[in-house]
């Protein structure tokens, strides 16, 4: 049950003495340039706008240690998908206050943008959420969701555990919105299978049907269907 195991960082493993450092470089670049998943969060430090208190701050990565955290990228301020987005994922914050996760926007505007962004866009009215100012392009670059040629982000959310482990993460392009409800149900998954070692299958919500495969994985194997049904499974 190796894709059920316990979340454990990816290390970058040395290559053969057969090749030269640049193919070294290369190698470890491709690994790296796909996924953050199962990777501790990068390091970072940029300028920020806390729309919560109205003042300019600064975040890094030290700031979320020890949280569950969601670092959110979008592409602009002043666009059209991206107001919607950060709306839909502020209307939700009390729910991910209660399960204790941060957020963090983020795109490569600067903190003086963010906030007049959020002065002058209806759907920002009483935003709380904490964005940063990656104006640099730095931290866009090492999450893997920088647009070279436009300076801009991808549609990039990652969550992050208490260990600072990238557990999920998604990315699109600009044109399509994500789905905070969605999100917030791979949360609360990601929350209960780590407390509990159970696994929790396609869509599950809290009270569902989970996986005991931490105490029955070898009477599991290959004999899912009998602990949990196709109509379980896809149900609304």
């Amino acid at each position: 049950m190796g894709c059920d195991s316990e979340i454990k960082e990816i290390k970058d493993e040395v290559q053969s003495d057969e090749i030269d450092n640049n193919e070294k470089n290369i190698k470890k670049e491709e690994n790296m340039g796909s996924t953050l998943v199962n990777r501790k969060m990068p390091e970072f430090k940029v300028e920020a706008y806390d729309a919560k208190t109205g003042h300019y701050t600064e975040v890094s990565n030290k700031d979320y240690e020890g949280k569950w955290t969601v670092v959110c990228f979008y592409p602009a301020d002043f666009t059209f998908v991206c107001p919607t987005e950060i709306a839909a994922m502020n209307a939700k914050k009390p729910e991910f206050d209660e399960l204790g996760v941060e957020i963090l926007a983020v795109s490569t505007d600067t903190k003086f943008s963010h906030k007049r962004f959020v002065e002058t866009e209806p759907l920002l009215k009483g935003l709380e959420l904490m964005m940063g100012a990656d104006s640099k392009g730095d931290m866009t670059r090492a999450f893997g969701v920088m647009i070279e040629e436009a300076g801009l982000a991808l549609r990039g959310r990652f969550l992050f555990n208490p260990d600072g482990i990238c557990v999920a993460q998604e990315v699109q392009a600009p044109m399509v919105g994500r789905n905070v409800n969605e999100f917030l149900r791979q949360v609360k998954a990601w929350q209960h299978a780590t407390k509990t070692g159970e696994v929790c299958p396609a869509g599950w919500v809290p009270g569902g049907k989970t996986l005991p495969v931490n105490t029955d994985a070898e009477k599991m194997t290959g004999r899912v269907g009998d602990y949990i049904t196709i109509e379980e499974i896809v149900k609304d």
